[in-house]
């Protein structure tokens, strides 16, 4: 079955940034979460996806296809600030949204409308950020996308929307013909949804590979302080010293208790620690994975 998405060394070049050598393939009926800090590249890679900006370098292809204009209309988009005109009711702003698309569905809209319980005759303006978001996501799923991406979604949610909305997504893909596509600072919602996992760092790709296989190839070195020298370091991606030891991140697990000879607490690492400790300032030394 063709990929829903693939991306090749995508490159995008600014004064001040660059997101240089991307690659990652989502295959139909699965989710992909993107981690990263702000300023890693996540909705610059959003960005070219959309065709939104010019890329520099690198392919990337849509349901087989690098014609991304076209496949617009088979992409549900929302974005991490949606913009919508103030001064209309979510009824006025729906009916010029909709117009967009061939494959409108007010059913599904309205459905979705009631299920986030979002009030149709109440302006735009009036709206809290969750509300906003909401009836953004409403949007996207109502005109039979293939290809959900959301830039944050989860901003502004209370924790039951959040619920509501990672539900939401394990539903859109179960016919295994649909994907999600996700950027968040939130790493427990990727735990509880994602199948795949791409993180980026200072636009660098540092991973993109299946959720567990993430999980199980990292894990958390603790320490005493004296046992932090230079060949250890050899064997870390990044760490933290502290007045009762250290604590770091290792690719292999079973490595690192060798070479610390047992005189070290390995544990699994979380999305969170992995994205923690790739960071430029705590990483020791480039990633391999």
């Amino acid at each position: 079955m063709t990929n829903i998405l693939e991306i090749e060394n995508a490159c995008k070049n600014y004064d001040s940034f660059a997101l240089d050598g991307v690659s990652l393939t989502l295959p139909p009926g699965y989710i992909m979460g993107m981690i990263g800090p702000n300023g890693a590249g996540k909705t610059t890679l959003i960005k070219l996806i959309m065709n939104a900006v010019r890329r520099d370098g690198g392919a990337i292809r849509l349901f087989g296809s690098d014609n991304n204009r076209q496949a617009k209309q088979r992409i549900g988009f929302v974005q991490d600030d949606p913009t919508f005109y103030g001064h209309l009711t979510l009824a006025g702003m729906k009916s010029i949204i909709a117009g967009f698309y061939t494959n409108w569905d007010e059913k599904a809209f309205r459905q979705l409308v009631n299920r986030f319980d979002l009030p149709l005759n109440k302006r735009v303006m009036a709206l809290s950020r969750g509300m906003t978001t909401k009836f953004a996501i409403s949007l996207a799923l109502s005109h039979h996308a293939e290809l959900l991406i959301l830039d944050e979604p989860t901003t502004g949610l209370d924790p039951a929307s959040r619920r509501e909305l990672l539900t939401i997504m394990a539903e859109y893909i179960e016919d295994g013909t649909r994907s999600v596509l996700f950027s968040t600072h939130i790493t427990s919602d990727l735990e509880r949804v994602a199948d795949f996992v791409t993180l980026v760092q200072a636009g660098k790709l540092v991973f993109s590979c299946e959720k567990d296989e993430a999980l199980a190839n990292w894990v958390l070195v603790k320490g005493d302080n004296n046992l932090l020298n230079d060949a250890a370091r050899d064997h870390l991606v990044g760490w933290r010293e502290g007045e009762h030891g250290f604590e770091a991140l290792a690719s292999e697990g079973a490595d690192a208790a060798k070479f610390f000879d047992g005189e070290v607490l390995v544990e699994r690492a979380s999305l969170e620690d992995i994205m923690y400790y790739t960071t430029p300032r705590h990483r020791g030394r480039k990633c391999s994975r």
